[in-house]
């Protein structure tokens, strides 16, 4: 509490935001992240603190076997031991779940989610399970208006059954009805850093922007325009810590820090419980039994029953076509005669790739096959992250159904490709987002599903030819 000279009282509110991002289901770190936000929170509450807690999105990640066996609620349950004070969703939540499980992915929740740029294509509302915005008042009386945005990925969204909103058309809804509201506002954004810059630039009503998306890291924060912008890192790898300053709710001072999570006191049990988590996801995978193969299958390409062929075909059944091109880096290791289990293809096809059937004319099919071509040595040793890619090295494509001789010429089985006709491929939308092979996206007709993942393609495919 501040005296003025006039003999008024001026109250000040010390206000502390904790907040996570882009844990991507490292659940290796959230014992001690949970263990820092709690007893931190409590720490600043009994110094007389006000203390918001937040998290930015793509909490979850099917690359993990828990997340994988609950599709996603576990993760969940485990946001429910902070009470976050408020949540927007990542790409992860958004493009990693189909419709039904994105709509049922918050059902146990304790916590609101905040998202204003997302709507259901049925009905063009926004989903029963999220808000547009919420105004925090805390015991001090400050107002606090908090926002949430994820990437409005246009092109994949509607595959699934959601409107993306562009981010100036949802701003320009949702902050005439905070006008007068509030004292200030926050942005949760899963937008990336480029984004929080072009909206702390245009938007002087948003005072603090804490974000993610991009795995950037803010050690102290940075002042953008009018704007604190904020975020930590990737993984878990850090925690970000807010303090901010309100005098008769007016914005005095702010300021950001990161702490990293390595560098926190484990304790015992620690290790039991990622332990834990690991081997609950296995065990209810386990139990899903897919198929019972009569031969080992292999990564190699050398031997005579491969796992790349197993995957064009799956492929081929998916997208309905007769020619194919899949990367041997997709398999993770080899598969052994007897039982398949879910487990077994998690661990085998961790990505979040899925499949597309593209429609090319006969020239540009040519074009594709030498573009792919010219890029295998480069590609067959590459360490490739990101776009939906979970493993290690990217390997080579392999096609069926087409062929390229000693002279470069292309047949399409077995005869000369007709270069005026018009061909179907099955492939994978990660071909058509990474950038060696630009004809798919300059000339190729692609439908992208998004409804299975490439494991869940292939895991159809064992069941029908390999019935347990």
């Amino acid at each position: 509490m501040t005296i003025l000279q006039n003999g008024g009282e001026r109250m000040s509110d010390q206000i502390a935001i904790l907040h996570t991002n882009d844990l991507h289901s490292h659940l290796e770190r959230w014992p001690k992240i949970r263990r820092h936000l709690l007893t931190r929170k409590r720490q600043l509450v009994r110094d007389g603190h006000s203390v918001l807690t937040f998290d930015i999105g793509d909490f979850m990640d099917r690359q993990h076997p828990l997340t994988e066996a609950t599709f996603g609620r576990a993760n969940i349950s485990l946001m429910n031991e902070i009470g976050y004070d408020g949540v927007t969703i990542g790409n992860n939540e958004g493009l990693g779940l189909n419709h039904d499980q994105l709509n049922h992915l918050y059902d146990e929740a304790n916590f609101p989610v905040i998202l204003g740029n997302l709507r259901d294509r049925q009905t063009n509302e926004l989903p029963a399970w999220a808000m547009p915005y919420r105004i925090i008042t805390t015991n001090k009386g400050t107002r606090i208006g908090v926002l949430g945005f994820t990437a409005p990925f246009e092109l994949t969204y509607p595959l699934l059954g959601w409107t993306p909103e562009r981010i100036d058309i949802a701003l320009a809804k949702i902050l005439p009805e905070l006008a007068g509201k509030t004292d200030f506002n926050i942005l949760l954004s899963h937008l990336g850093l480029p984004m929080d810059r072009y909206i702390a630039e245009r938007y002087s009503e948003i005072q603090v922007i804490i974000g993610a998306h991009t795995h950037h890291l803010l050690e102290h924060g940075e002042k953008h325009a009018n704007s604190l912008l904020a975020a930590a890192g990737r993984y878990g790898d850090h925690i970000g810590r807010i303090d901010i300053e309100v005098e008769d709710g007016k914005l005095v001072s702010m300021q950001a820090r990161t702490i990293v999570t390595d560098d926190l006191p484990a304790v015992y049990g620690d290790a039991i419980e990622i332990n834990g988590y690991q081997a609950s996801g296995e065990e209810q995978l386990t139990k899903q039994v897919v198929a019972t193969l009569p031969e080992d299958y292999h990564m190699e390409l050398d031997f005579d029953h491969r796992l790349i062929d197993l995957g064009l075909a799956a492929l081929m059944a998916r997208t309905k076509t007769d020619i194919a091109m899949l990367s041997t880096g997709m398999f993770l290791n080899d598969l052994p005669a007897g039982v398949v289990t879910a487990n077994d293809l998690h661990s085998l096809l961790p990505h979040a790739v899925h499949p597309m059937r593209t429609i090319l004319q006969g020239r540009e099919l040519w074009r594709l096959a030498h573009e792919i071509m010219k890029n295998n040595r480069f590609l067959e040793n590459h360490r490739l992250k990101g776009m939906g890619f979970r493993g290690n090295l990217w390997g080579q494509v392999v096609w069926s159904g087409l062929t390229i001789d000693e002279n470069g010429d292309v047949f399409i089985h077995d005869q000369p490709i007709d270069m005026a006709a018009y061909y179907t491929i099955g492939g994978l939308d990660h071909y058509l987002f990474i950038p060696y092979f630009p004809t798919l996206e300059i000339m190729g007709q692609n439908t992208l599903s998004y409804d299975t993942v490439l494991r869940e393609d292939f895991a159809n495919y064992l069941h029908k030819e390999f019935a347990p």
